[in-house]
């Protein structure tokens, strides 16, 4: 039971009924507890435990240093160095600190490389300056502008390049579920059981659910099935952690009031626990949130950036020039793209069907036909919708989205290949160049489908404040297709709040990897 009184109190009436069996509770709560003592290796200690926190600076200071070494010539080199050059000496030390400084070490659930390069180029090329700084202040002189430029890009490339192993290393690792940490979840209500789910369907996270905490969790009817179990109350978090070995706690929404949820807190924290929280009102909060306190009373700031701004501006502006220069440089492409499938099917060249865009504008978007021409394209949609409008398909969030190959597969052999591809997309660049759409945005959708979603789907409206855009947020992560819809949703309105130049930059650099996996 547990050590701190607010909770333990509680106990003493009848114990609190769960509302899912508990003895098969028990039972996976044994069996998850021996995953985790299968875990507990070389291998989880180095990818996830203390090992992790010396690995990466380790790795960052080998690779500054074998830097500065290959910059100056050699071993060899380094023993007979100009005084002018010595200064040099001094990057791997300062790298280290601008890395730590910058909060390149700090621990994060899912990092990608992507994110860490404007970081780590920055922290190394702030050290190459102070470099220059320092030999210019030690001894009036600089070191060699040849060996000084060597020495930054190579630190660069080493440094970037040793971050980017570690962290697939680490992600390989914990996709074959090789290595992770356990995880608590309090809440079992929709919120803590759609943490759950996302958690077991994407081990790359590091983190697997063993199991939740709640008084008084919901009704299977409530939350659908899910797998992983309701194995105690708020008061048994001492006993629970002794027997799972849990690392981490993730306080999601339950009907534990929060003067019995701040001592679970505290007391997990005691235990060398780390504990996340989904706040309140998640769905308004991004990246630009500031603090700020009222005597002890803390205040976060809501900062959002609005669609019909100057940043906006600024971001349609660049779709423009970059879809102007893209389609020239893949007009062979494109030309190549368009006789094939001149040449290999009848039927038009193009497909346009009706979407809507922004601010629920309808548009016609283009793409380059895939499909057999023996039944009217756009009868088919009709038939779809209107299935779907007589209950023959239900798209709530928990189903399949509309997508991929619906009904027959009509697709003639290049139709496969370019859709496998993108290479269909690539006419949707002149959506661009007209203004209907954007590089990066959600997909939009047909307007039939449309209609039926804004009342099914809590916040997909939201996603029409922006211009749609070829590929998007939901896409780079896999959701493509006959993907959930309501994830979809969840995936454009978290870029709509995040957006970003870098964002959108970063999208476009993943759609580049994304294609190796298939577009479709």
């Amino acid at each position: 039971m547990s050590s701190f009184p607010e909770i333990s109190k509680q106990t003493t009436t009848t114990p609190i009924p769960l509302q899912r069996e508990l003895r098969a509770s028990e039972v996976a709560l044994d069996h998850r507890a021996q995953l985790v003592r299968r875990r507990a290796g070389l291998l989880q200690w180095l990818l996830e435990e203390q090992g992790w926190r010396l690995l990466r600076p380790l790795v960052d200071v080998c690779a500054a240093v074998a830097a500065g070494v290959i910059a100056l010539g050699g071993p060899d080199a380094t023993a007979h160095l100009a005084d002018y050059d010595k200064p040099l000496l001094a990057l791997p030390a300062l790298v280290m600190v601008l890395l730590y400084t910058r909060g390149l070490y700090r621990s994060h659930l899912r990092t990608l490389f992507l994110d860490t390069v404007v970081p780590v180029a920055a922290a190394v090329s702030i050290a190459a300056m102070l470099v220059l700084a320092l030999g210019l202040f030690a001894d009036d002189h600089s070191p060699g502008q040849g060996t000084w430029l060597r020495d930054w890009l190579i630190t660069l490339a080493l440094v970037a390049g040793g971050r980017a192993l570690l962290s697939l290393g680490q992600r390989w690792a914990r996709a074959r579920r090789m290595v992770g940490r356990p995880v608590l979840i309090l809440g079992a209500g929709i919120v803590g059981t759609q943490i759950a789910k996302r958690l077991e369907a994407h081990p790359e996270y590091g983190l697997w659910p063993a199991g939740f905490l709640d008084d008084e969790p919901r009704s299977l009817e409530e939350i659908g099935e899910c797998a992983v179990p309701v194995i105690g109350s708020v008061a048994e978090v001492d006993e629970i952690v002794a027997r799972t070995g849990v690392e981490h706690l993730i306080v999601a929404f339950s009907s534990t009031t929060d003067s019995r949820v701040s001592p679970l807190v505290q007391r997990c924290q005691e235990l060398g626990i780390e504990v996340s929280v989904v706040p309140r009102m998640f769905d308004t909060i991004n990246n630009r949130i500031d603090y700020d306190a009222v005597g002890g009373l803390p205040l976060l700031s809501l900062r959002m950036v609005s669609p019909t701004g100057f940043q906006f501006a600024l971001k349609h502006a660049f779709d423009r020039i970059v879809a102007a220069i893209l389609l020239i440089l893949l007009a062979p492409v494109m030309a190549s793209v368009a006789l094939a499938v001149r040449l290999t099917s009848r039927g038009p060249i193009l497909f346009r069907q009706r979407r809507v865009g922004r601010d629920g504008k309808l548009f016609d978007l283009y793409k380059f036909r895939s499909m057999r021409v023996s039944e009217p394209v756009a009868e088919g949609a009709g038939k779809a919708a209107e299935g779907t409008r007589k209950g023959s398909l239900s798209w709530r969030g928990r189903d399949m989205a509309p997508g991929g190959i619906e009904g027959v597969d009509r697709r003639t052999p290049i139709g496969r290949f370019i859709r496998s591809t993108a290479l269909d997309e690539l006419p949707q660049l002149f959506n661009v160049l007209r203004g209907e759409m954007s590089l990066v945005g959600p997909r939009p959708e047909r307007p039939e489908f449309v209609e039926l979603f804004r009342e099914e789907i809590a916040r997909y409206g939201g996603r029409h404040r922006v211009k749609s855009g070829i590929t998007g947020w939901a896409q780079v992560h896999g959701l493509r297709g006959k993907t959930s819809l309501a994830e979809r949703v969840e995936w454009d309105n978290y870029y709509i709040a995040h957006w970003s130049i870098g964002l959108d930059l970063k999208i476009l650099v993943m759609t580049i990897f994304a294609l190796f996996h298939g577009a479709e």
